[in-house]
């Protein structure tokens, strides 16, 4: 098996951030980049059970040797955790038992709006757009997480 790149002074490198739209039929993915400025959007996961879910989870960890994990938090508009918010603490809680790393909540209020906005203006069959809606929702997630990272304090 090739040996991945490592963070060396030839080879710089920010340790790589998972970004996850978590749905309950699917699981749009994103993951930073190599110099941690943009965020670009995997393959959806599409859901069956959890050992197989997270099998699939564990796969992008391993091949982009992700450091920490950004789970959307579904709030409702007035900013109040519902039913579903609830449901993303408990997946974000089992996230971090099984993977030992820190992962975390992060608004994801309108990002499926958003992104099925950016996608309406694009030429793209309803049909693709309804596919790659969950990445772009998780493309948008981890950018804004981490936008926020980059902002000055």
């Amino acid at each position: 098996m090739p040996s991945l790149p490592t963070n060396t002074p030839e080879n710089p490198s920010h340790p790589r951030i998972l970004g996850l739209d978590v749905g309950s039929r699917r699981i749009g993915v994103a993951v930073s980049d190599l110099l941690g400025i943009t965020a670009q959007g995997l393959a959806t996961i599409h859901r069956q059970n959890k050992r197989l879910d997270f099998g699939q989870l564990e796969q992008v960890i391993r091949e982009y040797q992700i450091q920490e994990i950004v789970v959307g938090l579904p709030l409702r508009m007035s900013g109040q955790e519902g039913i579903q918010a609830e449901k993303m603490q408990a997946f974000a809680e089992e996230l971090r038992r099984r993977f030992h790393l820190p992962v975390h909540l992060w608004d994801e209020r309108l990002t499926s709006a958003q992104a099925n906005r950016l996608l309406r203006e694009t030429d793209m069959s309803i049909k693709r757009r309804g596919e790659v809606v969950d990445q772009m929702a998780a493309v948008l997630i981890l950018q804004s997480f981490m936008d926020s990272r980059q902002a000055p304090g």
